[in-house]
């Protein structure tokens, strides 16, 4: 195996991507004179489509099985390597700051905040929806243009060693942990891991003295970001100013008072739930960091949409739903319900699906929930999933084993008038119900 993007292939590579229009690994949606890149998957060997992707159009294929070459195949020991190492060297040939984000919880809506912010005065590029792994950040770099000034790269993670792998793809020159919590505890094993994945972005800014923008009312990024970072910026000062965000009184749509530089500013979001406070915190001290004007930053963020079912509130002509289902974690969960028990309504719902990747911790965090939920007197709650069922005995919530048999049930017994938040894992594919609600 070669080293790890030492190669001068690479080089030759990059010649032919600048006169491609743009990288694919899907032979499906390839588009006339893209580069085919031949990925490998759990159930798909990539190589297999790579002269279907060159009928379709591909300028060329690249492959890592020499059975499948042809005169239009371009032969490399590791497809994804390759895709790496040639995100790489676009990194460095465009010159764009680069800001990283990972973190348990918020990490996309404060990437999409951030790019909001920061388009006020830059040309910015940033991951687009959930492109934030070995494959996706690579693709993400390779979709920048020439003229990009920012780019603002998520990174998410399930294993020790997959940030610090995305930082040397991406090299950030800033960086920005969301929070620490528990999320994949199956692929950490306990929490400690998760700190230890998170901060390899630390890590890797202290090696090239880059810049940590941090949470200083978070004690774990607080605690570890001295013993990390060589330069870093506290949201509550980033600029040397005190910057002072607060949540103001608002049933539904979070509402916040700002003050800096002796100016107060009311700052009406799109989002629901107290719980992004910390996302717009550190939307407002990155861009103030980087010269854009308070005035510009809460315009940018007073216009923001929140979308991909995170924060989202939608209105049926049914009821009011809380769509938060993109994604859960025991943190995020325990933080969604408890700024919905907060709204004043008549009428409240939960509908809540399974958190997966928590391996021996599942059982034990799924009746963390179930007694969350209690104290905080929510009583009307529709649980999905086998790992909810298995535990739900005892705490009278009707609990289905699969979105369909909750389907069938919304079809018989139709709810209206609701106040509803939906909140699930992915793979619980909550958004199939929105429709009957």
């Amino acid at each position: 195996m070669r080293h790890f993007f030492g190669n001068m292939k690479t080089e030759e590579l990059y010649t032919l991507f600048t006169k491609s229009s743009g990288i694919s690994t899907d032979s499906r949606t390839i588009e006339k004179n893209q580069i085919f890149f031949a990925l490998w998957g759990e159930n798909y060997n990539g190589n297999k489509f790579a002269a279907e992707a060159i009928e379709k159009g591909a300028s060329w294929a690249v492959i890592d099985d020499p059975a499948f070459e042809t005169d239009k195949t371009i032969l490399v020991d590791d497809c994804l390597f390759e895709l790496q190492a040639l995100a790489t060297y676009h990194r460095k040939e465009i010159k764009a700051s680069v800001i990283a984000i990972t973190g348990t919880n918020g990490k996309t809506t404060t990437k999409e905040l951030v790019s909001t912010v920061l388009t006020k005065k830059y040309k910015v590029h940033h991951t687009r929806g959930n492109l934030n792994n070995q494959i996706g950040v690579p693709l993400t770099l390779l979709s920048a243009t020439a003229d990009t000034e920012m780019m603002i790269i998520e990174m998410g993670a399930s294993h020790i060693g997959e940030i610090r792998t995305l930082c040397l793809i991406s090299k950030p020159d800033y960086g920005i942990i969301t929070n620490i919590g528990t999320s994949h505890i199956e692929g950490y094993g306990t929490l400690d891991g998760v700190i230890k994945s998170k901060t390899e972005l630390y890590e890797y800014l202290r090696k090239v003295n880059g810049v940590a923008l941090y949470n200083d009312k978070d004690p774990i990024l607080t605690e570890k970001i001295y013993k990390l970072v060589n330069r870093a910026v506290p949201f509550s000062d980033p600029t040397g100013i005190m910057l002072v965000v607060e949540p103001e009184s608002s049933d539904m749509k979070l509402n916040l008072a700002a003050t800096y530089h002796h100016k107060s500013y009311k700052i009406s979001t799109n989002l629901f739930g107290s719980y992004n406070i910390e996302n717009v915190r550190a939307a407002i001290a990155t861009g103030l960091f980087l010269g854009v004007e308070m005035e510009d930053i809460v315009d940018a963020i007073e216009k923001y949409q929140p979308g991909n079912n995170r924060s989202q509130i939608k209105v049926s002509k049914n009821n009011t739903l809380i769509c938060d289902s993109y994604n859960a974690n025991p943190s995020s969960m325990c933080l969604v319900i408890e700024s919905f028990a907060g709204i004043k309504a008549e009428k409240k719902m939960c509908i809540l699906g399974d958190m997966l990747e928590l391996g021996e911790k599942t059982e034990e965090e799924h009746i963390k929930v179930l007694k969350f939920l209690q104290q905080h007197n929510i009583k009307d709650v529709i649980l999905v999933g086998d790992n909810f069922k298995k535990v739900s005995a005892g705490f009278k919530f009707r609990s289905f084993a699969n979105i369909n048999k909750l389907k069938d049930f919304l079809k018989a017994e139709p709810v209206k008038g609701n106040f509803i938040l939906i909140k699930g894992s992915r793979g619980m594919t909550l958004e199939k119900v929105f429709d009957l609600l």
